[in-house]
């Protein structure tokens, strides 16, 4: 199937979604102070809505990166170089300033759906995500792909599709989870050396490539 990956390619990039995922953040926070203050329904609720945002800045990195591959393939690969320098601030920042988890109990206002829509929106309208995602996913599509619009689309699916799971363990294991992280900042620690030595890896390659 031409919207499929090499194998290679693939395994890296669920492996760096993995990594992704583990490393605290924002989203991970959120969905934690939900699980925490409002229950389990909150917390699942706000799981399915960031992943359906997901879904959203797929199709939209989908169609605008290989609009901008079928204008122009130099484009492409300065977008690509962008996107490299970018992952190599992503691993400098994580050494810097470390992991961010701050959970706060968030009571659930409105019920599950209004739960699940703030979720959505909250990733829809987060820049750091839509610049994330515009110059993550083109590392993992050659300019001469046959079909880069469905490698893009799969690649954003497969995304959610390995998150979403995780996610919802996550929320089960709330309680668990969030006193396991903060009572081991060196467990932190190396959850930021990880994900730096990864995409600081990934923008090497890019870098290396484009030369």
């Amino acid at each position: 199937m031409s919207f499929l990956p090499d194998t290679p390619t693939l395994v890296a990039y669920l492996a760096a979604c993995l990594v992704l995922f583990v490393t605290p953040g924002p989203d991970m926070s959120l969905m934690l102070a939900r699980t925490i203050g409002a229950g389990r329904r909150a917390g699942i609720a706000t799981v399915l809505g960031t992943s359906v945002g997901t879904l959203g800045h797929t199709l939209a990195a989908a169609f605008g990166v290989s609009a901008l591959l079928a204008a122009s393939a130099t484009a492409f690969l300065v977008l690509k170089l962008v996107g490299a320098l970018y992952l190599a601030w992503l691993a400098l920042d994580a050494l810097r300033h470390g992991s961010a988890l701050r959970v706060r109990a968030e009571r659930m206002q409105g019920g599950v759906w209004r739960t699940f829509w703030t979720g959505v929106g909250v990733n829809l309208t987060n820049p750091k995500v839509v610049l994330f995602f515009i110059t993550f996913l083109p590392q993992f599509v050659r300019a001469d792909a046959p079909n880069p619009t469905g490698q893009l689309a799969f690649l954003g699916v497969a995304f959610v599709g390995l998150t979403l799971p995780l996610g919802i363990l996550l929320v089960l294991g709330a309680e668990r989870v969030t006193g396991a992280l903060q009572a081991r900042p060196r467990v932190l620690r190396a959850m930021d050396w990880l994900f730096a030595g990864m995409f600081g890896a990934f923008a090497a390659r890019i870098l290396a490539t484009a030369r």
